[in-house]
């Protein structure tokens, strides 16, 4: 089996090392891309047999397979046939979409690269998708949450540092894990985000996060199991600030089963979930009379209009708090 990387790996790679996205997120667009190039490989199955000559445009690279072939010199006829078979598995608007817009960027790097000289995505739209609204808990079910892990001990005082810090800042869970020591500055109460693209930002650390993170570190420090990780640190500030078990810097995924963990024993709706977080912290802020270009800011949206949805929750819990309090409301 041939070592070159094919069409998808190349353009993951660009995704992750010259566009900066997360591994999470290339590893999305290349799920998508895998199912195309199944699709392809079907059809090119189903048409076996002698057939006209492949039309391929000068700037396909020698080496390539048929299906690579295939994928680039597609047009919107196959892309349309592409998104039926789809329609086959019962995909939701907003799945059909996402794999569109993967599509939509797979094509854009192949004309950027100058490989292909038409774009078949120029002729295909987006289905029109049903806003939904981000989820928010009330403030009373938060504290409930946070209070849920046992921080007597390291780890659990660790997850109360987690989960604390996510409801203090709005980072996403992906910016949570990738935090090292020397992005705390405990001084002065604050957090450095390296957050999409590589944009770095500055969150301010409320008061009951930061006691929480020194509580975790005051444990941490002379915790036996993790002597490895503070020797490592006192040469390299850039460890991990929320570490595993062994020392290691703990996966999104980790923190996703430490809440599911919290959900369980506070009796809560399983699906919360760390993202659930971020739209409390950005909700509450506005409730509370915070200026959207501030919470835009804090987020680390590049659009104000990313974050004006919330804008609704504020308006919807305005509505309610009205009708159930003003005796002429209903």
């Amino acid at each position: 089996m041939s070592s070159k990387p094919t069409l998808v790996d190349k353009f993951v790679s660009y995704l992750r090392y010259e566009r900066h996205f997360s591994p999470y997120t290339a590893r999305c667009y290349e799920a998508d891309l895998r199912q195309y190039v199944e699709f392809l490989d079907g059809e090119q199955d189903a048409q076996a047999g002698p057939q006209a000559p492949v039309q391929v445009d000068p700037g396909i690279e020698e080496g390539e397979s048929t299906c690579e072939r295939s994928m680039a010199t597609a047009d919107a006829m196959v892309v349309r046939r592409f998104l039926a078979h789809l329609d086959g598995f019962g995909y939701s608007p907003a799945t059909t979409a996402r794999k569109i817009a993967t599509l939509r960027s797979f094509y854009k790097w192949l004309v950027k690269r100058g490989r292909v000289t038409t774009n078949p995505m120029l002729l295909i739209r987006t289905p029109k998708q049903t806003k939904r609204l981000p989820k928010a808990i009330s403030v009373e079910l938060v504290d409930k949450l946070l209070s849920m892990p046992d921080n007597r001990d390291t780890l659990g005082a660790r997850d109360r540092a987690i989960l604390e810090t996510l409801y203090s800042t709005g980072v996403r869970v992906s910016e949570l894990v990738d935090l090292n020591r020397n992005d705390l500055d405990l001084q002065g109460q604050t957090l450095r985000i390296r957050g999409k693209g590589k944009r770095e930002r500055i969150v301010p650390l409320g008061s009951h996060a930061l006691a929480a993170v020194r509580h975790y570190m005051t444990l941490l420090e002379p915790d036996p199991r993790f002597r490895a990780m503070r020797e490592k640190s006192a040469v390299d500030p850039a460890v991990p600030l929320f570490v595993n078990k062994n020392g290691g810097r703990l996966s999104s995924r980790s923190v996703r089963r430490k809440l599911d963990k919290y959900l369980v024993q506070a009796g809560l709706d399983s699906t919360i979930s760390p993202h659930t977080l971020r739209h409390s912290f950005a909700t509450h802020l506005l409730d509370n009379g915070a200026d959207l270009r501030s919470v835009q800011e804090l987020l680390g949206h590049q659009s104000l209009s990313t974050t004006q949805i919330y804008t609704h929750l504020s308006t919807m819990r305005l509505h309610n708090t009205y009708d159930q309090a003003h005796p002429r409301a209903v």
